[in-house]
């Protein structure tokens, strides 16, 4: 436990609520809330897409007045006297705004003007920065040109260029690999720690949550929750079991088992499937699932975030099964991508080095790596939207050398960033992109049909895509790329921003698509998404690092301290050995 200084809380949330009007409607982020984070806390700030965290981190930063309530920070009263409040905390927001153009030197000289910072201060806290930020061999590369967790800790070195009392932190690891996720998270550990800064954060990740002194859970503007993540695990005591030992394959068991009475989550967890069940007994078993077995297990709070919010939706339950339309009549385990020896350079820097693989029909396959790694510049060869400088690449049976245009037919690519037209409906944008796919009359109707309906986009059907949520979003560009049944769809980044229980929607889809034969290779960030996979690689400056199952490569750091590593475990243990080696070498 982090230490508190006994003069009130650092923020205080009374009876908060704040509406925006958008595209005629009228949208309440905040709901009369009512919270506090204590003086030298570590806080994190949990919920669904649009559950208002992005809206009350402005509100306390003094960026946004509520429609009501009272908000103080650190003692003064954030309505009244807004300009005060900046003066004392720091913000961070996503896509934190550094000049690309400008260097990691340049960037931190703009915001020390915009903070007032004496020039005769700069030198020594810019070194102090850089130290800690690991940023110091940087200083003269363009911010453009920095991996995405160095430009997370670009960030945050000009957010503390003023030590703050209070810092807001939102989203602050979305689009950071595991290794730069685990760096950043020593330097807020640092701040709290040895700094004595009082840390508001939201994320994504779950795991993050268990580490903070308190939790805020929010859901559709309201306080769900709050207190201790282990009061939070305490309270599904009897109810979290694992499955082992299925007969099937694991995404089909986890399918299965998820539309078993009483459980309301299901997920991958090394070895073994992870059920939360709605009361403190185990589900009954029918026929199909005989030789599984369950057992209790620890509670986490990852189980207890899954219950509240199923609670508090309407269905209450996993999301329904999802079909993407016929099975592929093509003979499984065909090679439908084939990579061999292919290189790739930008000047005279190798962003791809001499990189083989292949990947079968069905398949779902996981290109994972560090930031810079080198993941996306190979999809975008494997997409035809850049050549490689040697080697060879087919798709779908297609030589991109030589029929770019004939492989692209066969593929569904969703890109990391929302890549749909922001002005036009949810309706609109799936007409054009069937259009754009040579999909017209009745087939284009029967399709953007089946997408309103399978990706539960039907209520937001005349909504503009810029208005969606994040996870709506994600679903919006699925079923776009899905319009015309590509038999290959590439995947970067999917569920980046995205919220565990969209996520977890998304893999159900994901799992269902790979069963009718759709072939998939996807980039993640997040390591337990990479169980889902039947095959990875880990890629690192360029080159592949290691192969196999996940199984296998787990395997390849188990010790006697840590016999059953993570997904998470194996790639930071991966990497490191692979550094320890280069500088043996």
């Amino acid at each position: 436990m982090r230490q508190r200084a006994d003069d009130g809380p650092a923020l205080l949330f009374e009876g908060v609520s704040r509406s925006f009007r958008t595209g005629g409607r009228v949208i309440r982020a905040l709901d009369t809330v009512s919270a506090s984070v204590e003086r030298g806390a570590l806080t994190g700030l949990l919920g669904p897409d649009g559950a208002g965290k992005t809206t009350l981190l402005r509100l306390a930063a003094g960026l946004l007045k509520p429609d009501r309530g009272r908000i103080s920070v650190l003692g003064i009263d954030a309505v009244k006297e807004p300009a005060r409040v900046q003066e004392q905390i720091s913000y961070m927001p996503q896509n934190f705004g550094l000049y690309e153009d400008l260097s990691v030197r340049e960037n931190l000289d703009l915001y020390a003007d915009l903070k007032g910072l004496a020039t005769a201060e700069r030198q020594a806290r810019f070194g102090e920065l850089l130290n800690m930020t690991g940023l110091g061999s940087f200083t003269g590369r363009l911010a453009g040109r920095l991996s995405g967790g160095m430009k997370q800790k670009l960030g945050l070195a000009c957010a503390l260029l003023r030590t703050p009392a209070l810092l807001f932190l939102d989203e602050p690891t979305v689009g950071v690999d595991p290794l730069s996720r685990r760096e950043l998270w020593q330097l807020i550990d640092h701040l709290t720690g040895a700094q004595g800064v009082s840390v508001l954060f939201s994320t994504a990740y779950l795991d993050e949550a268990e580490r903070c002194d308190a939790v805020l859970l929010l859901h559709e503007g309201r306080l769900l929750a709050s207190g201790d993540p282990k009061s939070f695990a305490a309270r599904m005591d009897g109810r979290s079991f694992l499955a082992s030992g299925a007969g099937e394959t694991r995404r089909r068991a986890v399918e299965k088992l998820s539309r078993l009475a009483g459980v309301i989550d299901a997920r991958l967890e090394g070895g073994h499937i992870r059920l939360v069940t709605r009361e403190k007994r185990a589900p009954p078993l029918p026929p199909e699932l005989a030789g599984t077995e369950l057992f209790r297990t620890q509670p986490r709070f990852e189980d207890s975030f899954v219950a509240l919010l199923r609670a508090a939706s309407p269905e209450g339950g996993p999301t329904p099964a999802f079909s993407a339309g016929a099975p592929r009549a093509a003979a499984r385990g065909a090679e439908e991508i084939v990579v061999r020896h292919v290189s790739r350079l930008f000047g005279s820097f190798r962003a791809v080095d001499a990189v083989s693989f292949s990947v079968r029909r069905g398949e779902i396959f996981g290109l994972l790596g560090a930031n810079g790694a080198g993941k996306t510049t190979m999809f975008r060869m494997l997409c035809g939207l850049i050549p490689a400088n040697s080697g060879e690449l087919r798709v779908a049976g297609y030589d991109l050398r030589r029929a770019a245009a004939d492989a692209r037919a066969q593929i569904g690519y969703m890109a990391q960033k929302f890549s749909l037209y922001g002005d036009l409906s949810v309706r609109e944008n799936l007409r054009f992109f069937a259009s754009a796919y040579r999909l017209f009359g009745a087939r284009r109707r029967e399709r953007m049909a089946w997408a309103l309906e399978s990706f539960d986009l039907a209520p937001l059907a005349e909504t503009a895509a810029k208005d969606l949520s994040l996870g709506h979003k994600r679903r919006l560009q699925l079923a776009s790329a899905l319009m015309h049944e590509p038999q290959i769809l590439f995947l970067d980044e999917p569920t980046s921003g995205v919220d565990p229980l969209a996520r977890r929607a998304f893999w159900r889809q994901i799992g269902a698509l790979a069963e009718e034969g759709v072939t998939i290779l996807v980039t993640t960030h997040f390591m337990e998404e990479a169980e889902y996979c039947d095959r990875v690689v880990i890629m690192a400056e360029g080159r592949i690092l290691a192969e196999g199952t996940p199984a296998t490569l787990k395997a390849r750091v188990e010790s006697p301290e840590n016999p059953e590593p993570t997904m998470e475990e194996a790639f930071v243990g991966l990497l490191e050995a692979a550094a320890r080696e280069a500088r043996a070498a």
